[in-house]
């Protein structure tokens, strides 16, 4: 009811802009592009937080979600998510739409730091995913227990909260993002033609780099060395259990069959990286345009095009909506939560378990350990997100 509420206060308001802002005017939208521009931003807001809605409902209210450790991060990231959708995009788009900010400076500091903190923080918990299932699948059962304690994980959720208000709340409050670039600021923030005025943030070099920096490249470049980590181990244990099968299988079988094994491998090997460049791909999508302009701006005094600014963020803002699917869509135990939440109860989407039944299972020794291969016949489903067996807790 709330959201439904919401949503349409929302449609409302940016309706108004059409209305407001006639056909055409010098810089901004017809009307047929505002009708184009509601549409879409409206089913990304939309997308957003039903997408994180139901992950945060499906985690809260089962069991089996909860006892996984890593789904602390992806509840955690659910909320980062829906808040940038309530929070931030909003305002956001009818600032778009209406072409000018009719809110008052200070909520325009007040948005712009809940811009920063909100979509640091949803950037931050996609590193420590990365990093959890890093240590999930690379290292033995017992480092993971030592290394991912219920302290630990509260520590990282923390600093995913903490860190970003030290690049949003605090520089943004006190102004230090446009120290020497106050007259540029004040000049793009009114529009003579239009007699409208405008949320603007600017921000200075060491700001730029500084924010960019903690925001962006050192996630990224851990994600990047978290998965590609995975993604070698993975290999292995394919490699390992590809022996086992061989091993188990009748002599006569192995003579007739000798590449059968190989070409499963194979394929179940490109799964596994198709899926790890899915997630990489979208994230670097999403951020990259953003994060990469927003260094680069400050060094050519300022000229890249608005224009192409609102796209790159817009773009950021639709990896919050990308995250439910990337993170739990495409998990078994997932899936079946949300299709219980959905058909409100259907007991066929019910089992007594949602790691399902055990099975007759193979073991090999990986690292120093011994790990269970049952149930696993691909590579991907050693990944903690599309395996349907949780990891060491």
């Amino acid at each position: 009811m709330i959201t439904g509420a919401y949503y349409a206060l929302l449609l409302q308001k940016l309706q108004e802009g059409i209305k407001t802002n006639g056909v055409l005017n010098k810089e901004g939208f017809g009307v047929g592009e505002k009708i184009v521009l509601i549409t879409f931003i409206s089913a990304v807001i939309l997308m957003t937080i039903l997408g994180n809605l139901l992950v945060m409902v499906a985690v809260c209210r089962d069991r089996q979600l909860r006892k996984i450790k890593t789904n602390y991060f992806i509840v955690s990231l659910a909320f980062a998510d829906l808040l940038v959708s309530v929070l931030v995009m909003p305002f956001g788009a009818i600032e778009l739409v209406q072409d000018k900010w009719i809110y008052g400076e200070m909520f325009c500091l007040v948005r712009t730091s809940l811009d920063v903190l909100l979509t640091t923080a949803s950037i931050l918990h996609l590193c420590c995913i990365s990093l959890d299932r890093y240590y999930a699948i690379c290292c033995q059962p017992l480092v993971y227990r030592n290394k991912m304690t219920p302290l630990r994980i509260a520590l990282m959720l923390g600093g995913c909260w903490i860190i970003p208000t030290f690049i949003s709340f605090l520089p943004i409050m006190q102004g230090w993002n446009s120290i020497g670039i106050l007259d540029l600021i004040e000049k793009r923030k009114f529009s003579k033609d239009s007699n409208s005025t405008y949320c603007i943030f600017m921000v200075n070099k060491p700001y730029a780099i500084t924010c960019s920096v903690v925001a962006f490249y050192i996630p990224f470049f851990l994600m990047v060395l978290a998965y590609y980590r995975i993604y070698i181990t993975a290999r292995e244990h394919a490699r390992q259990i590809g022996v086992l099968q061989r091993a188990g299988a009748p002599a006569d079988h192995r003579h007739q069959h000798p590449d059968q094994h190989t070409t499963h491998r194979m394929k179940t090997e490109t799964k596994a990286a198709k899926t790890l460049c899915i997630i990489m791909g979208c994230f670097c999508l999403c951020w990259a345009p953003f994060f990469i302009t927003n260094v680069v701006d400050p060094f050519i005094n300022y000229t890249v095009p608005g224009q192409l600014w609102t796209a790159f963020l817009w773009l950021g803002y639709i990896n919050s909506g990308l995250n439910p699917f990337l993170y739990a869509f495409l998990n078994k135990s997932f899936r079946r939560a949300f299709l219980i939440i959905l058909c409100c109860g259907d007991e066929k989407y019910r089992r007594p378990s949602i790691l399902g039944q055990t099975v007759p299972c193979s073991t090999t020794t990986i690292n120093g350990s011994t790990h269970v291969l049952s149930g696993c016949s691909t590579v991907s489903k050693f990944l903690l997100l599309f395996c349907n067996r949780p990891v060491p807790v």
